[in-house]
């Protein structure tokens, strides 16, 4: 018997609590199957019905995994003949190096093809340059009364409304111009007061063209709790990024992400791969005299830092 299907209303959405206690990760294994269900809405319904394109996009981590092996029983289950793909949008060097190869091997294990999105004008960390020197060459000929921020903030998510949400747009009407498209996420409610209001589905207005089919972006498992995304991922013998099982990280971005915990930002600081970047970032934060958070990037690790980086931050 297929898996059974949560179906959600729009007016109605459970409240998951969003401040989980501390998990353990546990040790990779193959299991009995896990059945945690997909939400589902009319108008996503409808569309795997016409086997649209669905596409997931995956990071490497924890979410995005569980979310596409949930989907790929889904869509086996009701007998959807349409492409499926997955997406990573790599954004340079400020991505953890496992992060793309975890993909690749992710997409082998379901047996879809990976498509991998990169900007021609480079990854964030060239954009938070471009940004700031932008910004001081328009103070300076007059044209802004004041100086921004290099950086992304909670409230002017830049690096993941251009270079994640249009980038993948992008390349899917590219790729498929004339098929209504499903953009599947692995966005839960349990992760954040923000994220516990969205919906299980909305209308992708990048996704939408006037000669073809709406496009969704779908947020599959959008009610799963944490112990359901491990059980998932368990249950297929696959074995987590390194972000989290050696380096301690509770979850995988960007590796100095602006909306990171502190302990987050102290344990990518522990992989000597994240090095360069993490003084590259610093060193922004000194040239702009802002800082990459609330609070400073450079007092993560100090230690790593040159005597006159430090003396100038």
């Amino acid at each position: 018997m297929g898996p059974l299907v949560h179906i959600v209303p729009a007016d109605q959405q459970r409240q998951a609590s969003l401040f989980p206690e501390p998990f353990e990760l546990p040790v990779p294994q193959r299991t009995t199957a896990h059945t945690t269900t997909v939400s589902l809405t009319p108008e996503v319904e409808d569309l795997l019905r016409r086997n649209c394109v669905v596409a997931v996009g995956v990071s490497g981590g924890k979410d995005s995994q569980a979310c596409a092996i949930a989907v790929a029983r889904h869509l086996d289950s009701i007998g959807h003949t349409g492409l499926r793909v997955l997406i990573h949008s790599d954004l340079g060097s400020v991505e953890w190096r496992e992060s793309l190869p975890t993909c690749e091997r992710f997409a082998e294990h379901l047996g879809w093809e990976l498509i991998v999105t990169r900007s021609k004008s480079g990854g964030l960390m060239e954009r938070f340059i471009t940004r700031w020197r932008n910004n001081v060459a328009r103070y300076e000929d007059l044209r802004c009364a004041k100086l921004i921020l290099p950086f992304s903030t909670s409230g002017l998510r830049f690096c993941t409304s251009e270079m994640k949400v249009f980038a993948i747009a992008r390349e899917l009407r590219r790729r498929f111009p004339h098929q209504a498209i499903l953009n599947v996420t692995g966005i839960r409610r349990q992760e954040s007061k923000k994220r516990s209001e969205m919906p299980v589905s909305k209308i992708e207005v990048g996704l939408t063209r006037k000669k073809a089919d709406i496009g969704l972006t779908w947020n599959a498992i959008i009610e799963w709790r944490i112990e359901e995304v491990f059980a998932c991922i368990a249950g297929e013998g696959l074995c987590l990024h390194e972000a989290y099982t050696k380096y301690g990280a509770t979850r995988v971005s960007c590796v100095y992400c602006v909306l990171a915990r502190r302990s987050d930002l102290a344990a990518a600081a522990t992989s000597t791969d994240n090095h360069a970047i993490y003084v590259q970032l610093v060193e922004l934060e000194a040239t702009s005299a802002f800082s990459f958070q609330t609070k400073w990037l450079a007092d993560v690790a100090p230690h790593l830092l040159s005597e006159e980086l430090r003396q100038r931050i």
